[in-house]
C-alpha cells in the first residue's frame, strides 16, 4: 500500500491546483513519492494541453496594479468558477501581473513571450493548464499613463477574485477620478471619445437608425434629424465622456472632469469573459 497521508494529498493539491483523485492517483502511482506524483501530474495534464485549446475560457479574473503614473491591468481566463477561485490561479494572475509591469507591457501577445526565470509565461500557463486540468489563458493586458492613475476593481461575487477592472489616467489630480473610475465599471463604455469610435460602426448605426425610422414610417423630411439623435444616443451610451454620471446624471462624465479641473487622456475596462 502506497505510504502517503491525507495531509499530502492536501499539500499536493495546493502545490498544483490538480483535483483532489488526480493527486490521489499521483501519489499512489508514485508509491507516496511527492516530488515524482507532481511531476507525474505535470506529465499527464501537458499531454491534455492541446485537447483543451478550443475550449472556452470565460472564467477567471482581472487583476491591476498603479506604479506612479503608469497603470497595468490584466485579464487571466479560465474554463471555471471553482478554478478562479483557488488559490494557484489566483497566485498566477499576480504572476502574470507582475511580469507585465515589470517589462511594461501594453498587450498579452508581449507577456506571453517574455520569460521568467528562463521560462517563457506562455510556458508557465501551459504546465498550470496541465496540473489544473482547464485551458488557462491571458486574453487582455492594458497599460495607461498619466499624471494620476487610478484603478478600480470590482468582485461581482464575494466568492470569486475581482471580475471587472478600471483604470483611468488623467492630466491632472482629483478625487473625482475614483469615481469616474466606479461609473466607468458600472456603465461600461467602451471608447473614450466619440472620434475614437470607427468610421464603420458610426456608418452601421446610422444605416440602422435610418432603416428604423423609414420603418416606423416617420416623414421623410424628419428621417434626417431622426437619424443624427438615435447616432448621439448612441455616442452617449458607449462614449465614457459623454455618459451621464452614475452619480449625479444631470451631468456628463465631461461636466464632472471639467468641474474638477481634470481631463480623463485614457482608459480601460474589462470584464471577465466579455
Amino acid at each position: 500500500m502506497a505510504n502517503y497521508s491525507a495531509a499530502d494529498i492536501k499539500k499536493l493539491r495546493e502545490q498544483t491546483g490538480a483535483g483532489m483523485l488526480d493527486c490521489k492517483k499521483a501519489l499512489e502511482e508514485n508509491e507516496g513519492d511527492f516530488e515524482k506524483a507532481a511531476e507525474y501530474l505535470r506529465v499527464k495534464g501537458l499531454k491534455g494541453v492541446t485537447k483543451r485549446e478550443g475550449r472556452t475560457a470565460s472564467n477567471g479574473l482581472v487583476a491591476a496594479q498603479v506604479d506612479g503614473g503608469v497603470g497595468t491591468m490584466i485579464e487571466l481566463n479560465c474554463e471555471t468558477d471553482f478554478v478562479a477561485k483557488g488559490e494557484r490561479f489566483q497566485e498566477l494572475g499576480q504572476q502574470v501581473l507582475e511580469q507585465a509591469v515589470r517589462i511594461g507591457a501594453g498587450d498579452a501577445a508581449t507577456v506571453l513571450e517574455s520569460d521568467i526565470d528562463g521560462k517563457s509565461v506562455q510556458t508557465l500557463l501551459d504546465e498550470a493548464n496541465a496540473t489544473i486540468g482547464e485551458k488557462i489563458e491571458v486574453r487582455r493586458v492594458a497599460r495607461v499613463e498619466g499624471e494620476q492613475v487610478v484603478q478600480y476593481l470590482h468582485k461581482t461575487s464575494p466568492d470569486l477574485p475581482p471580475q471587472i477592472g478600471v483604470l483611468l489616467a488623467a492630466d491632472g489630480e482629483s478625487e473625482v477620478l475614483r469615481d469616474v473610475a466606479m461609473h466607468a465599471a458600472a456603465m461600461a463604455p467602451t471608447y473614450l471619445t466619440r472620434d475614437e469610435v470607427p468610421a464603420d460602426v458610426v456608418a452601421n448605426e446610422r444605416r440602422l437608425a435610418e432603416e428604423t425610422a423609414r420603418e416606423e414610417g416617420k416623414p421623410e423630411q424628419a428621417i434626417g434629424k431622426i437619424v443624427e439623435g438615435r447616432v448621439n444616443a448612441y455616442f452617449k451610451d458607449n462614449v465614457l465622456l459623454e455618459q451621464p454620471f452614475a452619480k449625479d446624471n444631470k451631468q456628463t462624465i465631461t461636466q464632472v472632469l471639467s468641474g474638477a479641473g481634470v481631463n480623463v487622456v485614457a482608459f480601460a475596462r474589462f470584464r471577465v469573459g466579455v
